[in-house]
């Protein structure tokens, strides 16, 4: 599931994924969300949450995340994501170098500083 973190400043998306990460979950919210900000604001700061309750990704999502991803790759202005999780973590060090944006990874008892980290 997908849950919006609110409190952040235009132009700034956040959501929080906890249990089993869905294809309905990209298409229904996600997806939504971050193509309403691209539109507004152009280039978007997006904070990504992997919360203590995630589980997993469906393959399909994973599949949107790509897609979605490689459409909108000049949208985003910084990325942060907030995981503990080695093979999360370990994928956001692998790709990001290759993103045209600024992308952070921080472990969950940094989350505050995340925020204020996308939020500058």
């Amino acid at each position: 599931m997908l849950t919006p973190v609110w409190g952040l400043p235009e132009g700034v998306v956040a959501f929080e994924a906890s249990g089993r990460v869905t294809n309905a979950d990209y298409k229904e919210r996600l997806i939504p969300a971050l193509e309403a900000a691209i539109a507004e604001h152009g280039r978007i700061r997006f904070l990504y949450v992997l919360g203590e309750a995630f589980e997993g990704y469906d393959a399909s999502a994973l599949w949107d995340d790509t897609f979605f991803g490689l459409k909108h790759i000049k949208d985003f202005e910084k990325v942060a994501v907030v995981a503990d999780d080695p093979l999360y973590a370990g994928a956001v060090r692998m790709f990001a170098p290759m993103l045209p944006c600024e992308v952070k990874l921080f472990p969950l008892a940094e989350r505050a500083e995340a925020k204020r980290w996308i939020a500058a």
